[in-house]
């Protein structure tokens, strides 16, 4: 649930990408929600971001993507994220502004649960679906999603409840993070590593042992290639 100040700050840069192809400027914003200060805009932006709405870009001066929409500004599963590119200059415009970028978004399978802790029951059936960005899927693969259960990857940035990506294959290099089906049915996300001759399955957290196999006791189901996180 957005406060009142989060909803009109995100329907404002909404309306003004919608509006003029281009968004407003954090003194826009200041001015807009009447506010004294452009910390109260970062503070917004920050709550907005924590709450799955847009998602700043790594390494690019005000680079925001929109990801999501509540259904009262318009919001919907067939939303399509709207990038708010920080760097791209159009001609004639303000240094401080750029063109919206379309981001596709693909629908993905999840399939239930995927231990991050003590494996579980091998999983085959579709719990529901999650619109995943295009950008994170690899070209010419299957993708499908699990929901994290349980805290052993917590220091690869996985924790319980989010949502992992992986990528259809039956092969890993040392260090991936993989889908790992252990003596065909029990299904564990694990980094994998081969240690003499043995298939080692290492967790990202130390309360945690980790597992040497047998090759004949692993079946690699996929790779980690994204990570989906609700708050």
């Amino acid at each position: 649930m957005l406060t009142r100040k989060q909803r009109d700050l995100l329907a404002f840069i909404h309306k003004r990408v919608q509006r003029d192809g281009v968004p407003p400027s954090f003194d826009e914003m200041k001015d807009a929600l009447d506010l004294r200060s452009k910390s109260g805009i970062h503070r917004l932006i920050t709550a907005l971001e924590e709450r799955g709405f847009i998602r700043r870009l790594a390494h690019r001066a005000r680079a925001i993507e929109i990801t999501r929409l509540p259904e009262d500004l318009g919001g919907a599963s067939t939303f399509v994220p709207t990038v708010i590119e920080g760097n791209a200059r159009p001609a004639n415009s303000h240094p401080a502004r750029a063109l919206p970028v379309q981001i596709d978004a693909t629908e993905l399978p999840v399939m239930g649960r995927i231990a991050a802790g003590v494996p579980i029951e091998a999983i085959s059936e579709v719990s529901h679906h999650v619109a995943v960005p295009g950008q994170m899927l690899d070209r010419g693969g299957d993708h499908y999603a699990l929901e994290v259960k349980g805290d052993s990857m917590i220091d690869a940035g996985i924790n319980d409840g989010d949502v992992v990506v992986i990528r259809e294959q039956n092969t890993a290099d040392n260090g991936d993070i993989v889908v790992a089906l252990v003596e065909g049915h029990e299904a564990t996300l694990k980094r994998y590593r081969r240690v003499k001759g043995m298939i080692a399955l290492e967790a990202a957290n130390p309360a945690y042992e980790t597992r040497l196999l047998r090759d004949d006791q692993v079946e690699v189901q996929g790779r980690l290639v994204g990570l989906i996180r609700s708050y």
